[in-house]
């Protein structure tokens, strides 16, 4: 029996697909009020056989924070896939954050070693590494360095990776991915499935940063492929390529037949900008669109080495080009635009 945490999720839905393509019996956590349709929707983009590889999910309703709940879901589980987590740049959501993060990790790290769970996959992120002085390219053994421009999401992510180390050293066979920004369909409101949005609606401006991008079919195969082999007590970055964040919207708004961004965003105006969002935010009691971490995101340069996980695995990633056409030909027919 599989256990994915966060089976709802971007990562998780995708994940579950392929695992139900198999034989293998799998169960999915989820929050009581999380919506499985997502779920449902991702498996039609891939398959005509969606809704019977849909009902091979077990799902259970669980809290990470509950130890009752998921010691229920970890029954018969042999291998887990530590997905859920808590993702916001929102100053006001960072108590709730940290403890969904870190304490949801320390309480699934200690469940697989109860239940001698036969390895974990911990989902992490490029944000949980550290940042070279330089603008030197970036690998696994980047040193963290606690800084004001790091996120309390990077935080999060740093400390509970610090826990799946914890559990390593007490005998936990487990490893741990680090995807950079993850390209892919699903909940096209949220998260970096939104910029497909946001490009159709008509997206002027960009900011002037680079970051990694991935698609986050490559996340999931790399995942089962380390599941599936012998590698443990390793962390690898998951990044297909690192580009500027203007180009990426650029391979968007080309499939989506969409003008270009053409205003360039700097850190001045950025700045600005999320103070301008703060005061906003205030007087509407609605959260921020821009914030001071995301500016500060928007406006790096983080260029990710990607050498260590294609030699282990001999992995050649989909190009982010070629991800982005193909995800914005799915939301062009998701919203028959075509």
């Amino acid at each position: 029996m599989i256990l994915v945490t966060g089976g709802t999720g971007l990562v998780g839905s995708h994940l579950l697909y392929q695992i139900c393509q198999s034989e293998t019996k799998v169960r999915a956590i989820k929050r009581a009020h999380s919506d499985t349709s997502i779920v449902r929707q991702v498996f039609s983009y891939y398959s005509e056989k969606s809704d019977t590889l849909f009902q091979k999910i077990e799902w259970v309703d669980a809290d990470l924070l509950n130890i009752s709940d998921l010691d229920f879901a970890f029954q018969g589980a042999t291998k887990v896939y530590h997905c859920a987590a808590w993702i916001s740049f929102n100053p006001k959501h960072k108590t709730k954050m940290m403890n969904t993060n870190i304490e949801g990790t320390t309480n699934v790290v200690n469940l697989c070693l109860t239940h001698r769970i036969k390895k974990l996959c911990y989902v992490s992120s490029v944000a949980a590494i550290g940042q070279p002085i330089d603008v030197g390219s970036i690998d696994e053994n980047t040193p963290w360095e606690n800084s004001p421009i790091k996120s309390s999401y990077a935080l999060s992510k740093y400390r509970s990776e610090m826990e799946v180390w914890r559990g390593i050293e007490e005998g936990l066979n487990a490893v741990i991915v680090c995807p950079a920004i993850i390209l892919g369909p699903g909940k096209w409101e949220k998260g970096s499935s939104m910029l497909f949005k946001q490009v159709w609606k008509g997206l002027s401006f960009y900011t002037s940063g680079t970051n990694g991008f991935v698609d986050v079919r490559d996340v999931v195969n790399i995942m089962i492929q380390l599941m599936e082999g012998t590698i443990k007590s390793n962390r690898f970055i998951i990044c297909s390529e690192s580009i500027p964040f203007k180009k990426t919207l650029d391979y968007i708004a080309d499939t989506l037949g969409k003008k270009k961004a053409h205003i360039k965003i700097g850190p001045f105006i950025s700045a600005i900008s999320w103070r301008i969002a703060k005061i906003i935010s205030i007087i509407s009691l609605k959260s921020p669109l821009i914030t001071k971490e995301t500016v500060l995101a928007g406006n790096s340069i983080s260029v990710y080495d990607n050498k260590k996980i294609k030699t282990a695995l001999n992995y050649k990633f989909r190009s982010v080009e070629q991800s982005c056409k193909d995800f914005s030909v799915l939301f062009l027919k998701e919203y028959k635009l075509i």
